[in-house]
């Protein structure tokens, strides 16, 4: 009996202390996963209805928020097993040697996830973009192949955004080698206007002004632009047309939705003057600072 009376002792004793903590270990992570989720949500409302300088911050504590709940849960785990360990009686103190000969291995194989873990800790701190950012990576080892996307979900080691086709694409953190994000601060909406040759410039001019103070006026469209369009004038001349540029500046990520709605404005005021004109070509830029 005295086995018996011994694995009674064990479970009521270390047995019991070790289901604690494992159950524990997986409250406390959803609690921090629970808590993260309610923040980015506070974060969003509070993003959709404040001021461009704040949005640009509420974007990076969102990142910054899934990383650290994500590192919390990690470093939760981790406390856990070890805790577990010692009340299996494991020996700690004799598998430090084992451990140093495995981390060693670990290390030369496993450079990448420190290498993109590394990448994820600088890109974060340094703000380069955050959750919500329209952003465009250029991959290493792919001949310069970049993907455009929404940012969708940020860690230390992965980025994950989706694309305008729906794609969701998850990179390592370490292959990103340039980040052009196209929603900091601000935003460009570029239309170049194919018009005849033979257009009155002076009179086209006009048509264009006329057609970006409409589009300001307009309750709607004015809460996306940050001032009104501008017409540069005669961006480059060719044998049988000549091209006119409007810019306009928009919040950051509205720059396709204005472009869309000026190329209409555009092609209506033209219309209505007599000009025959092709479909403007929008040639949307990067965001910049203000």
């Amino acid at each position: 009996m005295q086995p018996l009376t011994d694995v009674s002792l064990w479970v009521r004793g270390d047995g019991l202390e070790i289901v604690l903590l494992f159950t524990g270990a997986i409250l406390l992570s959803r609690f921090v996963r629970w808590l993260s989720q309610r923040i980015t949500r506070r974060l969003d409302r509070h993003a959709n209805r404040s001021s461009e300088a704040s949005s640009e911050a509420a974007k990076h504590r969102h990142a910054l928020t899934q990383v650290l709940s994500w590192s919390t849960v990690v470093v939760v785990y981790c406390v856990a097993g070890i805790m577990i360990l010692v009340r299996l009686g494991v020996p700690l103190a004799q598998l430090a040697a084992p451990a140093a000969v495995v981390g060693a291995a670990l290390g030369f194989g496993g450079q990448s996830i420190v290498r993109d873990v590394l990448a994820g800790f600088f890109m974060v701190a340094e703000r380069q973009y955050g959750v919500g950012d329209v952003v465009r990576l250029e991959i290493a080892g792919t001949a310069g192949k970049t993907v455009t996307g929404t940012v969708k979900d940020v860690t230390l080691r992965v980025t994950e955004l989706r694309t305008s086709d729906g794609e969701v694409v998850i990179t390592p953190n370490g292959e990103i080698i340039q980040v052009t994000n196209l929603s900091r601060d601000w935003a460009r909406s570029v239309i170049d206007v194919p018009l005849p040759r033979e257009v009155d410039v002076a009179r086209a001019t006009t048509i264009l002004q006329k057609a970006g103070e409409a589009a300001y006026a307009d309750d709607g469209l004015s809460a996306l632009l940050l001032d009104q369009p501008s017409v540069m004038g005669v961006e480059s001349m060719e044998v049988d047309q000549i091209v006119m540029r409007v810019v306009a500046r928009t919040l950051p990520g509205k720059q396709h939705d204005v472009g869309r709605i000026l190329r209409a404005r555009v092609a209506d005021a033209l219309q209505q003057e007599g000009i025959v004109s092709t479909p403007a070509l929008d040639t949307e830029a990067p965001s910049g600072h203000s």
